[in-house]
């Protein structure tokens, strides 16, 4: 079973935005399943990424994010 990481992601404002916060994630080596709630502001991803390459490719996709709980 792969890790779960929990981010807090701020800038969403819209169904755009989050598909974009979601195609960011995927993109990150590693990552093999996103689920991104706009309603709440998060991201929860699975997969071996490390924590600091998720919140490194939402910020070069316009947003803010920030580890969730323990990995925060």
């Amino acid at each position: 079973m792969s890790a779960a990481i929990r981010l807090a992601v701020t800038g969403m404002r819209c169904g755009g935005c989050a598909a974009n916060v979601e195609k960011a994630l995927r993109s990150v080596s590693g990552v093999t399943d996103v689920r991104v709630d706009l309603t709440v502001g998060s991201a929860e991803v699975c997969g071996a990424a490390p924590a600091d390459a998720l919140v490194a490719a939402v910020q070069r996709a316009g947003y803010e994010a920030r580890v969730e709980g323990d990995g925060a």
